[in-house]
């Protein structure tokens, strides 16, 4: 992506107020969600989204280097993790900035709206092993959005061609839902 870009990170998983009394997490509402991050760009308007294990600033910082060029001006929200980047500005949320002239991340953040609508009202569950299967297929229809009828049905016809998902696949455990487990 050349950029201008947009870079955001959201949690997803239960609402604490849906757990009963004596489960909620209140100041540790992060236990128990998957973190997904995302990056869209500006001028192409697509969207590259993953889910990663920590917010720390290797993490966040590996996946701009991989989906944004290395000149292209980063937009973010007030994330610590994103210091010390170039071509970067952000604006702070946590004291109720969210525009200031071409800074927002307001792009993305209506990417992870029509994710938690879907989560919240197709499937209401995302478990942490399939989620960025969930993920995929929601950028891969932010990214052909435009398109017309015929082209999009084209587009996810190419995308079946070869692909074999098997019972044993889709049910084997991985890495990830064994930490859960």
């Amino acid at each position: 992506m050349l950029g201008p870009v947009e870079v955001d990170e959201t949690y997803v998983g239960g609402r604490d107020r849906a757990r009963h009394a004596s489960k909620r997490l209140g100041r540790r509402w992060k236990e128990g969600r998957t973190v997904v991050v995302a990056v869209k760009d500006r001028e192409t308007k697509r969207v590259a989204a993953q889910v990663i294990d920590d917010v720390d600033s290797e993490t966040l910082g590996e996946f701009v280097d991989e989906h944004a060029s290395k000149d292209a001006m980063v937009y973010t929200d007030g994330s610590s993790a994103y210091r010390g980047r170039k071509n970067h500005e952000s604006v702070a949320h946590s004291v109720g900035e969210y525009v200031r002239g071409q800074v927002h991340t307001n792009g993305v953040e209506s990417f992870w709206a029509m994710l938690k609508r879907g989560y919240t009202g197709v499937y209401h569950r995302l478990s942490p092993k399939h989620l960025q299967s969930y993920v995929n297929e929601f950028a891969g229809r932010h990214n052909i959005r435009e398109y017309d009828t015929i082209r999009q049905m084209q587009h996810v016809v190419l995308g079946m061609v070869g692909q074999r998902l098997m019972y044993r696949q889709l049910t084997a455990p991985t890495d990830r839902s064994a930490e859960a487990g």
